[in-house]
């Protein structure tokens, strides 16, 4: 009988080893993390342990992205209960920044609106190019990668030198109306393949602030 003939019996026979239990304790089968020969009932052990090891890895991975979405939902949380309570478009503004730089680690913020009567005072009121109004209203969700010939990148002023990736978060759903720009000094802070839900979350509620308040 050839090898795979053998394979295929015993998996087509499940109670062959019921019917010839010697057979576990006498067949040697070489370990596979050594050169000595155990009992196939160990070889068995062994692989057992192998997926265990292997569940028990992805179990710690899972458990690990869970508490990383507790700790990012939590932070949004905080950020919803803020603008949610401002009483006025400067201390939302002030709430948003705040935020954004002291939960979640973003040093460089820069939000502007139009469409909306914004004070001419504010920076958010900033004249925007029309280049970058298309590139906002183009945007079916966030975007994010790296700063480089970004035409958002300006809006950070005297830091714009320094940023080397962004997040690009358009305000509005059925027209948009802003855009709020995340900038960092890491380059792998925000890059193409991650995640934007909370991103996007964070945008809806920047928008409906924004709405409310102008």
């Amino acid at each position: 009988m050839t090898n795979d003939e053998i394979a295929r019996f015993l998996r087509t026979h499940p109670k062959f080893f019921d019917q010839h239990p010697e057979l576990l304790e006498t067949i040697y089968v070489p370990h596979p993390y050594g050169g000595r020969a155990i009992a196939l009932s160990e070889r068995q052990t062994v692989a057992l342990r192998e997926k265990v090891r292997l569940l028990e890895g992805k179990l710690a991975e899972i458990i690990k992205f869970a508490e990383e979405n507790d700790a990012i939902g939590e932070k949004v949380h905080r950020l919803s209960v803020a603008l949610g309570g401002a009483r006025d478009f400067p201390a939302l503004v002030h709430s948003l920044y705040f935020h954004l730089r002291e939960d979640f680690a973003v040093p460089h913020v820069a939000l502007r609106v139009w469409g909306k009567s914004v004070p001419r005072d504010f920076e958010e009121a900033e004249p925007v190019s029309e280049a970058q109004r298309e590139q906002a209203q183009s945007m079916p969700a966030p975007q994010c990668g790296p700063a480089t010939a970004s035409v958002f990148v300006p809006w950070f002023g005297e830091a714009a030198d320094h940023v080397r990736s962004l997040a690009l978060v358009p305000l509005g759903q059925s027209a948009v109306f802003g855009l709020l720009a995340l900038g960092s000094e890491d380059p792998q802070r925000f890059f193409p393949e991650m995640g934007t839900l909370y991103l996007r979350r964070i945008g809806e509620l920047c928008a409906a602030g924004v709405t409310a308040r102008l």
